[in-house]
């Protein structure tokens, strides 16, 4: 089973069901079924065949679903790139992955008319217009286009192709999709997903948070990032619920979404929980259809998500992933109280578990390096052995996170191994020092980073937001309360807003870099 022929067993068994509603239009299982066949079967006349690898560059909409899917039913390989990647990075994923063809919106033709000479294995694009209500191209003839070897328009490729279409027969162990990392340091690497992976840990993840044929999800966290496409896409589509898809994020449009179609389930990161709380003028009862939040990408201040449940009433469930792992191994259970910090317990058939530098494991309540083994774990990064090598090791794969786990099996996030502050010999978890400032009255953001320090080896640097001005030696003395002396900040330094990925994930690299540490 894969989640291709899931869709299709959805589809057989429910055929009427709503499978997304986006812009005020819906789709039912079958009729998203039929274009997922029809997009394979022309994906398949254009001489893509199983195991070619397919780009797929889009924002949110119905195209990147029944891309993805189409592709996947074919046997294809799915690369997702970010579309807002600058030329040189959508080089480097193209020619690394070994791309064969692209999928992609009518407002990046430009580009690719510029690139194509850099792209030589590229044979086929694939073109789809912009969504009505997003911005346009300017009546650009997709058809006439002889730019390029191959050129054709998604509607043509729907057209060309069969919707009773019946694909190759597909191996679990076959590599379904490469999610290249964000290369925080060095080059991205390409993390191999199975069809096994992508299935197991999407229906996991949807058995664990009993989504069902009621429940209507939202999906405005990008669907190229992994986050967003095990649980906001694939999980639901697992169990027959409704997608509900967002191009991009805005507070005041999601209190619009979830009030006008009565979404049951929000999926997103801490900043996107942070915007909705600090926005002016909302009726809490414009989410009270919500019986569930989720968040994960990154570690959410306590405060936050207290703050946030208190004005909304609504259980946040905060998890954890990577997109290694495809991505979920943690999420605070539902069947009893979650503890605010915790990441939660692990979920059904991943095992999790905090180990020292010998990879043994380390008794409960102390910081190791968190290790995951289970069928989500990825097959490997595409062409580099040695990087697989040194990330999974007998099964297991080292995460590169800071963890602890208590009596009771909830883990907690640390901090990334790569983020912790050496002062003076001792350790500093950014998101400790994180956790205090959040709690004050008058911090919206906040990041940690080292800096070098002449005397000290490195020292505590914060870039914080405020709702209202507050000087430097306030918020020190305030940090005093609660952090022993050498955990204090040694300098702020106050920003209008803070360097965010496009999941809303705020990049401390960036504010390393601004340093130039």
């Amino acid at each position: 089973m894969n989640i291709s022929s899931q869709l299709s067993l959805t589809a057989q068994m429910n055929p009427m069901k709503e499978a997304y509603l986006f812009e005020g239009e819906s789709k039912t299982y079958a009729e998203l079924n039929a274009a997922v066949n029809a997009f394979a079967s022309g994906l398949e006349k254009m001489g893509v065949t199983k195991g070619d690898h397919v780009a797929i560059l889009l924002g949110n909409s119905p195209y990147f679903i029944v891309a993805m899917y189409g592709a996947a039913r074919l046997g294809a390989t799915v690369i997702p790139v970010n579309p807002i990647y600058t030329p040189d990075e959508i080089s480097y994923i193209v020619n690394d992955g070994d791309v064969k063809a692209i999928v992609t919106l009518d407002l990046l033709v430009p580009l690719f008319e510029k690139l194509h000479h850099y792209l030589p294995k590229v044979e086929s694009y694939i073109i789809c217009e912009t969504p009505q209500g997003q911005e346009k191209s300017k009546d650009l003839p997709v058809e006439q286009l002889t730019v390029f070897q191959k050129m054709k328009s998604f509607t043509s490729i729907l057209g060309a192709g069969s919707y009773q279409y019946e694909g190759p027969d597909l191996h679990e162990d076959d590599v379904a999709i490469i999610l290249y990392t964000s290369g925080t340091t060095g080059k991205p690497k390409g993390a191999m997903l199975t069809h096994k992976n992508l299935y197991r840990n999407a229906k996991d993840v949807a058995d664990f948070l009993k989504v069902n044929e009621s429940d209507r999800v939202i999906a405005t966290l990008p669907m190229f990032h992994v986050f967003c496409l095990t649980v906001a896409l694939n999980a639901p589509l697992m169990n027959g619920a409704t997608v509900i898809i967002v191009p991009r994020f805005s507070p005041q449009h999601i209190f619009e979404i979830t009030k006008k179609h009565e979404a049951t389930v929000f999926a997103g990161v801490p900043t996107m929980y942070n915007f909705l709380l600090q926005h002016e003028g909302v009726d809490v009862e414009d989410l009270s259809s919500l019986r569930l939040c989720i968040s994960g990408g990154a570690s959410m201040p306590v405060a936050l998500l207290k703050n946030f449940e208190k004005k909304f009433n609504v259980i946040i469930s905060e998890g954890y992933g990577l997109s290694e792992a495809a991505p979920v191994t943690c999420f605070n259970p539902l069947d009893r109280p979650r503890k605010a910090g915790s990441i939660g317990t692990s979920i059904v058939n991943v095992e999790n578990k905090v180990v020292n530098e010998l990879g043994e494991e380390v008794a409960v309540g102390e910081v190791g390096e968190l290790i995951v083994c289970g069928p989500n774990v990825m097959k490997g990064y595409y062409n580099m052995p040695e990087e697989t090598a040194y990330t999974i090791k007998e099964g297991w794969l080292y995460t590169g996170d800071m963890a602890k786990m208590d009596d009771e099996g909830y883990f907690y996030i640390v901090d990334r191994k790569k983020d912790m502050i050496i002062v003076g010999g001792y350790n500093v978890y950014p998101r400790e020092v994180e956790e205090v400032l959040y709690n004050h009255p008058s911090v919206i953001e906040v990041a940690v980073v080292g800096v070098p320090d002449a005397n000290l080896g490195e020292a505590v640097k914060c870039f914080i937001v405020t709702k209202e001005t507050i000087t430097e030696e306030e918020l020190i003395t305030y940090c005093r309360e609660y952090l022993a002396k050498y955990k204090l900040p040694s300098s702020i330094e106050f920003l209008d807003e803070l360097p965010k990925n496009t999941t809303g994930k705020i990049l401390r690299r960036a504010l390393k870099e601004k340093l130039g540490v």
